[in-house]
């Protein structure tokens, strides 16, 4: 762990494991809530000289920090590979995604403007003041693991605030990784503290009832994050939350449907299905379905799973056991109610692979309300195909959802175009785009799939507080 400053050693470790191979690769400080107390405590002792240090001071070290993730991001990709599993070329992806963030908040750092507000009396001068909300504590996931922390710690460092990071259990190593960077490039000692743990219920606790940490920002489950906020609503804390997502993949008889098929196919499976603006439920117009099912076949069938340190490979392993239990589950339970099977359906376990998790990159037809994986979040490689009718059909079918992160339109139709994104009640919304998302946009989803946003200026909104100041004069 790192707490003010320095590498703590504990007795007492937990082992971090290859999902590719099972094979153990590590184990890192297994922390307790007495761990997180203290990293909190550092942190609050080091916020009053971070937050009153200067903007560009502040920007100066983020810049720094990306500089080095940058001269490091192979590195880092060649660790994210080893012990999340996804194949190296998104990992170099997304190391430099991360690094996107240091840099973007680095400029941010230097725009926290206030503003002056005319009185109605001639002796009073309103003056408004954006100050940091104070210790921070996060929370942040294992499918992401190292630009899921850059995008919190990057706009907090920028807005004075100093921070106590809980990594995934299952991906410690990224986030140590990580802190190394904070610590060589100069934070001060407290103003960034990482605590791992096995056991996450303990260190949830102590952030949210633990009254020096003012704000929690947590990426993960919806009944996780629920769970947060409401331990974290006695005190009152600020909190915004990155949660499950279910997003529909709308693709209109105007659309090239080849050109859909191709795009599905590469956001689809991009990390094995486990992103949270991954697509869930993939409707498609009746007249060019049989053309779309064909092209994504075609493709799924060319995709091929393994270590993701091999450049053939492009589908790594789910997470765990459970996740594939899950994808057995909701595959089983479509096609017992009449899903049709056209690829996929089944664990892998030839050529070695059964000494990991994978599951074959798999597509359904003729998916229907009734089934899980129309109602639940997969987050694996199994892409359901929903025929639909006509526009108002479709827009009911995609909403009828109590998730609201990210969703996705393909239309030539321009009115059509904007209907739809209007229409639809999600947060994030591709047009004919795939990647819908960067540091310079606001990340973050409506109804059930969170509050708050993620980069962007609003990113650091998230972690300032707004002062008024009255002058008599």
């Amino acid at each position: 762990m790192y707490i003010n400053g320095e590498w703590l050693e504990l007795e007492k470790t937990f082992a971090v494991f290859n999902p590719t191979n099972g094979q153990q690769i590590g184990e890192v400080a297994d922390g307790t809530q007495q761990h997180a107390a203290s990293a909190i405590a550092a942190a609050g002792a080091a916020l009053p000289d971070w937050s009153a240090s200067t903007a560009y001071e502040r920007s100066a070290l983020l810049y720094r920090a990306h500089q080095m993730m940058m001269q490091r991001q192979r590195q880092l990709a060649e660790l994210m590979t080893a012990e999340q599993g996804k194949p190296l070329k998104a990992a170099m992806n997304e190391v430099k995604y991360a690094a996107d963030f240091l840099l973007w908040f680095a400029e941010e750092a230097k725009r926290i403007y206030g503003e002056t507000i005319p009185s109605a009396r001639s002796d009073q001068r309103f003056l408004v003041h954006k100050q940091a909300v104070g210790v921070v504590a996060a929370v942040t996931p294992w499918n992401y693991p190292i630009s899921m922390l850059t995008r919190k710690i990057a706009p907090a460092l920028a807005a004075g605030c100093s921070v106590v990071l809980k990594p995934a259990e299952a991906t410690p190593l990224c986030a140590m990784a990580v802190f190394e960077i904070l610590h060589e490039v100069g934070i001060p000692a407290g103003v960034a503290n990482l605590v791992t743990a096995a056991d996450p219920a303990p260190i949830g606790q102590e952030f949210c009832n633990n009254p020096t940490v003012r704000k929690l920002t947590f990426t993960g489950s919806t009944a996780v994050g629920k769970r947060l906020a409401q331990d974290a609503a006695p005190q009152l804390k600020r909190v915004s939350m990155e949660l499950g997502g279910h997003a529909p993949f709308i693709v209109f008889d105007d659309a090239d449907p080849v050109h859909a098929a191709k795009g599905v196919s590469l956001v689809k499976f991009l990390n094995t299905g486990q992103a949270c603006i991954s697509p869930n439920r993939i409707f498609v117009q009746r007249s060019i379905a049989d053309t779309f099912i064909d092209t994504l076949q075609q493709r799924i069938e060319k995709m091929r799973a393994g270590d993701g340190m091999d450049p053939a490979n492009s589908i790594g392993p789910l997470v765990n056991q459970s996740a594939v239990d899950k994808v057995e589950r909701q595959v089983q339970d479509a096609l017992a109610a009449g899903a049709t099977l056209h690829s996929g359906g089944k664990r892998l376990l030839d050529n070695g692979l059964d000494q990991g998790f994978f599951y074959a990159p798999t597509l359904l037809s003729g998916v229907t309300p009734e089934m899980l994986i129309y109602r639940e979040e997969t987050f694996g490689p199994v892409a359901p195909v929903i025929t639909f009718d006509n526009e108002d059909d479709v827009l009911a079918m995609a909403n009828d959802t109590s998730y609201g992160l990210a969703a996705y339109i393909y239309t030539q139709n321009l009115s059509r175009a904007m209907r739809t994104f209007e229409g639809l009640q999600f947060g994030i919304i591709g047009i004919n785009d795939i990647n819908p998302t960067s540091a310079a946009a606001p990340f973050g989803g409506m109804k059930e799939s969170g509050l708050g946003r993620e980069g962007a200026r609003e990113g650091i909104e998230e972690y300032l507080e707004t002062k008024l100041g009255g002058f008599s004069i």
